[in-house]
């Protein structure tokens, strides 16, 4: 089956495999330290955690793909055979967890001071805004790809920067900024990125 992206360029070459590793994999096999796994594969794994521990049902929301063509061989089969993925239309991640809905997005860079704002898109933001007005828990996580540094950034911090940004202002977050206002999460083990223990302190705390 021909999968591509909306620059008709084909998906073979640009698709990553994700969440193959079982969390429940020896201790000894892998280092906290070892980043050899993406970001995205680190989320999954975590979320995977989550939902089978009962803490929390949290997901990783599918691609939505146009199909384009298909072949049908025979009356009882049909098969794909050219297919495009559409840009997502919200955000990456969303559930449920002490009965909030939780809804982020997760972006990684290889700058190492700031975080470009060209990683969201405009519909994104508004997606966020209506996340946040509903009372929802909406944040990003942001990965320092080559300081390895991960951080938890409430969405209402995105937006201002947004905003800045849209009336001539920097195009970027800061890193200090992260640093100060954003927290940091450690990698580790089950889960490899416990982010929900970020949530209890700054969103169910007090």
């Amino acid at each position: 089956m021909d999968f591509r992206y909306p620059n008709r360029k084909p998906a073979s070459s640009q698709l990553q495999t994700v969440g193959r590793t079982s969390f429940k994999e020896k201790e000894g096999n892998r280092s906290f330290a070892n980043r050899g796994m993406t970001f995205e594969d680190d989320i999954n794994h975590s979320n995977l955690y989550y939902l089978q521990s009962g803490k929390a049902v949290i997901h990783k929301k599918p691609t939505p793909v146009q199909i384009v063509s298909v072949d049908y061989p025979k009356r009882s089969a049909a098969v794909i055979k050219e297919a495009y993925f559409k840009q997502p239309s919200t955000t990456d991640y969303n559930g449920v967890y002490r009965g909030k809905y939780i809804d982020f997005e997760a972006k990684e860079t290889r700058n190492k001071t700031s975080f470009p704002l060209n990683n969201f898109h405009q519909h994104q933001i508004e997606h966020m805004r209506q996340v946040t007005k509903q009372d929802g828990i909406c944040f990003i996580l942001a990965r320092f790809k080559t300081t390895q540094e991960d951080f938890l950034l409430k969405a209402s911090d995105l937006f201002q920067f947004w905003e800045q940004q849209q009336q001539g202002g920097r195009k970027s977050i800061p890193k200090a900024f992260f640093e100060e206002k954003a927290p940091s999460i450690q990698l580790g083990y089950n889960p490899r990125i416990d982010y929900l223990e970020i949530i209890d302190k700054l969103f169910f705390a007090g």
